[in-house]
């Protein structure tokens, strides 16, 4: 067997190329001409035929080492595994570690579930991730993160006072970390370890701000006045006789318009609800529509941006018209909904049907393929109705007309 003296002095004669000296258990060191490089390898046989690994060089490996790894590959080849193989996917292993970071997986699922989302969503969560998530661990190999790692991303951005967003980039990782799960990448999520409410400061849920029933005439006359942009004026008007959402009315498409039949079918792609959308247009909303079909120019966008007339308007510009009217934190776009909702179940209406009209179904898929043509002739009724109201208000009624039987 080999001692420490015997490696420091081993040296291969000058007529050959190199010379071995063994220990024992298949360990020998191999020296080169001129002593240039001494290094380990353990020899073995695999399925017949002879083999060797490499263990090092010598003497940043030492004797000793070098046998607990011999020891170590000895353990391998008795479970029936060739060493050398072992090693490979070792390193294959490692690369791939270091190649699936949680950025590059991130990326990944991001690409796989933007199939179920509208385009402006997927854009938007992307733009959380790369500002919110990727400079804090992005880096990091997805088997390495841990939950301390994750609450610090949730963490720096509850520091500035984004609660909602903190707790939604928690969300989002917990998401990118189960499709690492499924991808055999990860055998758990550190996100199942604890939940964002442990950690996160809690925040009173705050209603969208909206005028009550005896603001809204006052409200009306304004936005007739608005002195703004007019096709901000007319988005605001169209918002009040439809009550979409803010980003299914500034997303609209002249395509999705039936003028003649008096109907706007809002995609499954653009709703929250990921369910397609009718909604029944009054004579009212028809002459807006083609009072902005007179405005339009060759974009297919109802509400095209100022710069770029292939994508919408900002999806604040109905916020600020509301504030340079004097209505900040009075009124937003999304307010036009709650105001319609009280003042439609007060005229009368049944719960079921402006419920529909406001797209709140559950999100089933057979139920929702049913449910968005349902009610529709008494939603036409009712969305006639409503324009009508609001014609009386802005005229100056006070009175709050009884739904006709």
């Amino acid at each position: 067997m080999l001692t420490d003296t015997t490696c420091k002095n081993a040296k291969c004669p000058a007529d050959k190329p190199r010379k071995r000296f063994a220990d024992a258990a298949g360990l020998y060191l191999e020296v080169q001409a001129n002593g240039a490089k001494k290094s380990w390898f353990y020899k073995y046989r695999f399925a017949g035929k002879e083999k060797r690994l490499a263990l090092g060089s010598y003497p940043a490996v030492s004797l000793a080492q070098a046998r607990r790894d011999r020891d170590d590959a000895r353990e391998t080849l008795h479970t029936g595994t060739d060493p050398v193989a072992a090693r490979h996917d070792a390193k294959r292993a490692t690369l791939a570690r270091a190649e699936n970071t949680f950025q590059t997986v991130a990326l990944e699922w991001w690409a796989h579930w933007k199939g179920t989302k509208t385009e402006r969503h997927a854009d938007y969560v992307k733009r959380r991730l790369e500002a919110d998530v990727f400079p804090v661990i992005g880096t990091v190999p997805v088997a390495d993160l841990t939950a301390r790692q994750l609450k610090e991303v949730a963490r720096r951005v509850e520091a500035r006072g984004a609660v909602d967003i903190a707790k939604r980039a928690w969300q989002t990782c917990g998401q990118i970390l189960a499709f690492a799960v499924g991808e055999d990448l990860i055998e758990r999520s550190p996100s199942n370890e604890i939940k964002p409410g442990a950690f996160l400061k809690t925040r009173k849920k705050e209603n969208y701000a909206r005028v009550d029933a005896k603001e809204l005439p006052t409200l009306l006359r304004r936005m007739d006045t608005y002195t703004g942009s007019p096709c901000t004026r007319l988005a605001m008007r169209l918002m009040a006789l439809t009550f979409v959402r803010t980003g299914e009315l500034i997303g609209a498409r002249w395509e999705e318009f039936d003028l003649d039949a008096a109907e706007w079918r809002i995609p499954e792609s653009r709703m929250k609800m990921r369910t397609p959308h009718i909604v029944p247009l009054s004579t009212q909303a028809v002459e807006v529509l083609k009072t902005l079909a007179e405005l339009r120019n060759l974009s297919p966008m109802v509400f095209p941006g100022e710069r770029d007339h292939e994508k919408p308007m900002s999806n604040n510009t109905i916020l600020k018209a509301l504030e340079r009217m004097g209505y900040k934190h009075r009124m937003t776009g999304h307010g036009y909904r709650g105001v319609a909702s009280t003042i439609l179940h007060e005229l009368g209406w049944r719960h079921d049907v402006i419920e529909l009209q406001l797209a709140h179904q559950e999100r089933n898929a057979v139920s929702a393929a049913y449910n968005h043509a349902t009610y529709l002739a008494e939603r036409r009724k009712m969305m006639q109705a409503w324009a009508d109201h609001l014609d009386a208000l802005r005229a100056g009624a006070k009175v709050l007309p009884f739904k006709a039987a």
